[in-house]
This record gives C-alpha cells, sequence and structure tokens, in this order.
C-alpha cells in the first residue's frame, strides 16, 4: 500500500484508488483477524498504522487479536494497537502471544518459538473465533435498529 492517498476520509467509505477498493474488498471478506506486529522504538510500525488507516467500515465490528516480537515481547506496539482497535470499533481479545527476540529467535533473526506458546496461541484464536462469532449480528446488513422511547 501506498501512503494513505485517499482524498476523503476512510470513514465516508469513498474510495477512489483501486488499491483501496481491493483492500476493502479483502478486509470486508474475514469475520476476525490476527495481527502478527513487531515491536519498533516502543511502537507499531509505520506500514501497519497506514494498512489501519486505508479503511473504517470493513474493521468494524469485528475481532482483533495480537502476536507481537520484540525485544521486550513487543507488548508496548499492542498497547497502541489497542487503542487503534477501539477506534476501529474493533473487539480486541483479551489474550496475546509476547515473543521475545532473546528467547524466540536464533541469532534476532531464525524464529524458534517454545511449545509454551501454543496454550496462548490456541486461547487468542479461541477468543477470536468466539468473539467474531459473537459480533456476526452486528455484521449483517439485515440487522434490525429497534428504536429507543423517547425519556
Amino acid at each position: 500500500m501506498p501512503h494513505l492517498d485517499e482524498p476523503m476520509p476512510p470513514s465516508l467509505g469513498q474510495y477512489r484508488n483501486e488499491h483501496t477498493r481491493q483492500w476493502a474488498a479483502k478486509i470486508a471478506s474475514f469475520d476476525g483477524f490476527v495481527i502478527v506486529t513487531p515491536e519498533y522504538n516502543h511502537g507499531i510500525p509505520g506500514v501497519l498504522k497506514n494498512a489501519l488507516d486505508f479503511l473504517y467500515a470493513e474493521w468494524n465490528n469485528k475481532a482483533v487479536g495480537y502476536v507481537s516480537y520484540g525485544v521486550a515481547g513487543g507488548v508496548r506496539s499492542v498497547e497502541q494497537l489497542r487503542l487503534v482497535a477501539g477506534e476501529l470499533q474493533m473487539a480486541d481479545v483479551r489474550q496475546q502471544v509476547s515473543l521475545s527476540l532473546h528467547t524466540e529467535f536464533e541469532n534476532y533473526q531464525v524464529f524458534k518459538p517454545g511449545d509454551y506458546n501454543l496454550a496462548a496461541m490456541n486461547t487468542t484464536l479461541d477468543q477470536v473465533i468466539g468473539w467474531s462469532t459473537a459480533l456476526a449480528p452486528l455484521r449483517t446488513a439485515e440487522t434490525v435498529h429497534v428504536e429507543r422511547p423517547a425519556t
């Protein structure tokens, strides 16, 4: 994706560029996500933030879980992603997988996760699936909007 290049805010859904329309169609086709992210300088990579910022409604009412990695396990990047997910009306799950560059990578390059990460990964996936299923009625076009009585 190029740097955000749409003339209108993503919340309006008026995508003019073909790459944006393709990205929107791809994201709209999923019910939930697991974002895998490194941590750079205590934050998320710019390209990931840009990819999230391109769209709005396509992210709404979907679950998201995180797998992060870095010197401190990438936990600070996930903290930032949780704020972004809230603004995008995504339901982020509590469980996450945090991978340290010191223990989960050989020479900081070759990914060699320990089996002890499986429980956290399985719980993350279970939570994303559960929340994605629970949010499904909010994603359907047929959702009935009930008028609230005046108080």
